[in-house]
């Protein structure tokens, strides 16, 4: 596919993650004023998008209490910036195994395996106009567990997005993410117009080399809209690379927590840079009401 540089871009800020960052840096939000803060920050900086996750307020470990996330939502709401609301609904579905030689009963301690009802459960009751739907089972890197997502506990959270009215974005940590998400539309489970997320160099999915990525972005159907991220140091650079591959862009302290190094920086900040690179690249950088138009987003309140 040739390159065409995408010259209306919308950005996301993926304010805090789940990741073990919070005592790395003090700018990652733990309490929902925090998280809600920051959000608006980065709104106001430029992000059109800001995809939360929510955290324990004192320990800073990740949670997916729904008091915590209506308490988000809210402030969000309640703030003087518009900005679309996406919800993780990521969380739930952690398997940590015993140890190699008697990977059964697993470890209960830092399995957190969950029904696909419960993990929508949140989105459900704040109804964002996105929420995430990560489109594989992984390993990851940061701790010996699996991220475990079932064809058939996707197809019935998919189905739950879909009903709810809220937009999934499609995270595809590897192409074979995407060839299960085209699947779920050929299905019906998710509407033919979808919106995915390139997530690249998390260990151990796609790495964030260019060909890999170039083979990413060559998948994602003409009719779908998409976005990507690189890690660390890669964040600003990937920036640039979507822009110009026809894709939109997401930065944050969920995926970086520097701006050059030993620099540690505040959502806003890195909300800044990538409007410099994005208009720069002598591209426009998208508003809300803008992006809900092109994704066919509904902003609602809950009941």
């Amino acid at each position: 596919m040739p390159l065409e540089m995408n010259k209306e871009v919308f950005i996301t800020c993926a304010v805090t993650g789940s990741g073990g960052t919070q005592d790395r840096s003090p700018h990652v939000p733990r309490s929902p004023e925090q998280i809600a803060n920051s959000a608006i920050d980065a709104a106001k900086a430029g992000a059109a998008i800001v995809h939360c996750h929510v955290r324990d307020p004192e320990t800073g470990a990740p949670r997916r209490d729904i008091h915590l996330y209506r308490e988000v939502t809210e402030r969000i709401r309640d703030a003087d910036v518009d900005v679309v609301l996406n919800l993780t609904a990521g969380m739930g579905g952690d398997m940590v195994f015993g140890s190699t030689e008697a990977p059964l009963p697993v470890n209960a301690a830092g399995t957190d395996m969950v029904g696909a009802t419960e993990r929508v459960a949140h989105v459900a009751e704040c109804l964002p106009e996105i929420c995430t739907l990560d489109c594989g089972t992984m390993n990851f890197a940061e701790a010996d567990y699996v991220m475990t997502n079932t064809p058939g506990m996707l197809r019935a959270m998919g189905k739950m997005m879909t009903e709810l009215g809220v937009k999934p974005e499609i995270e595809a940590f590897d192409t074979g993410h995407l060839w299960f998400a085209k699947e779920l539309v050929k299905e019906g489970v998710l509407a033919p117009d979808a919106l995915v997320q390139l997530c690249m160099g998390v260990p151990w999915g796609a790495p964030d080399d260019l060909n890999t990525f170039m083979a990413m972005v060559n998948n994602v159907p003409d009719t779908w809209n998409w976005s990507a991220f690189g890690l660390g140091r890669h964040q600003m650079p990937y920036v640039a690379a979507s822009v110009l591959a026809g894709g939109n862009v997401r930065v944050g302290l969920e995926d970086n927590l520097m701006l050059g190094r030993g620099n540690l920086a505040t959502n806003a900040q890195l909300v800044e840079h990538a409007v410099g690179i994005i208009e720069g690249l002598g591209a426009k950088v998208m508003g809300p009401e803008e992006v809900r138009k092109k994704l066919n987003l509904t902003k609602r309140a809950p009941k």
